[in-house]
């Protein structure tokens, strides 16, 4: 896979981890009806967002540390939360997975 193609795959599992974050717990499958103040669980998406776009190496690098914190979260709510939630849980599981196949083969062909 080519530098490009792997940070394309990157910053749209990146993005994509957002907008799964902010749909699941506003209204897809929220804990509480009306939103759910785990929508802040984004927040830390949002800080490596521009260094991903703009294709630094360094934050390839700690993002690729960081997206295991939401596999972790998405492996807990796979198993324990019922119906919707179980399954946006494993979409949130695809994306990481995604993200750091796609991290790991970006900083190895840079």
């Amino acid at each position: 896979m080519s530098a490009r193609a792997a940070w394309l795959v990157a910053c749209a599992a990146w993005i994509g981890l957002i907008f799964l974050g902010l749909a699941w717990e506003l209204f897809l499958a929220p804990l509480r009806p009306g939103g759910s103040w785990l929508v802040l669980k984004i927040v830390p998406l949002l800080l490596p967002l521009m260094g991903l776009l703009r294709a630094r190496r360094y934050t390839f690098q700690w993002s690729s540390l960081l997206v295991w914190a939401y596999v972790a979260e998405g492996a807990a709510r796979a198993l324990s939360d019922p119906g919707a939630s179980a399954r946006l849980a494993i979409v949130e599981i695809a994306l990481c997975a995604a993200f750091f196949a796609a991290a790991v083969a970006f900083l190895r062909a840079r």
